[in-house]
């Protein structure tokens, strides 16, 4: 793969590329319904030129072929470089062993990764205990939270300024 220009953001899955609806049991590409969240399908396709996304699940029962599968109904895919999920893994976020994977496996200094997600403590503290950035995506309240290495967004289209502010 070559070297985008500006480095990665980690996307987590679930409530924050696509819905999780919670009545629907099994991988998520076998549900009768999927969806993305709100803004994220342009999102994707404005930040895919110069970065590269990836996404980091703690999903237990979809594998990547899964996790693609369920993307490619959402009409995602395409934007997509990477998949780093448990099945691959054998860790989830925030431990040591799920993001010491992605290090190794992208080759890339912390400074030039972003993690995005929905869930405070294993997407943002997780990151941040490796020097990545990370943005909280908190749709479900006004809550903020920022400092060097966090910040907030309460839509998907907000994360590009943030991106851009974060230098």
């Amino acid at each position: 793969m070559a070297r985008k220009t500006q480095g990665c953001i980690l996307f987590d899955w679930g409530d924050t590329l696509m819905r999780d609806f919670k009545e629907f049991g099994g991988p998520m590409k076998d549900w009768p319904r999927v969806e993305s969240i709100p803004g994220v399908g342009k999102l994707l396709a404005t930040l895919q030129p110069d970065w590269i996304l990836a996404i980091a699940t703690n999903a237990e029962v979809s594998d990547e072929a899964d996790i693609r599968a369920a993307l490619q109904r959402a009409d995602l895919n395409q934007f997509l470089d990477k998949v780093y999920c448990f099945k691959k893994i054998g860790y989830k976020k925030p431990s040591f062993e799920f993001f010491q994977y992605i290090l190794d496996d992208l080759q890339l200094a912390p400074q030039l990764i972003y993690m995005v997600g929905d869930n405070y403590e294993a997407d943002v503290l997780g990151a941040n205990r490796f020097n990545i950035r990370a943005i909280w995506f908190n749709q479900h309240s006004l809550d903020k939270r920022e400092n060097d290495l966090q910040r907030t967004i309460h839509a998907m289209g907000e994360l590009p300024d943030i991106l851009n502010g974060f230098v």
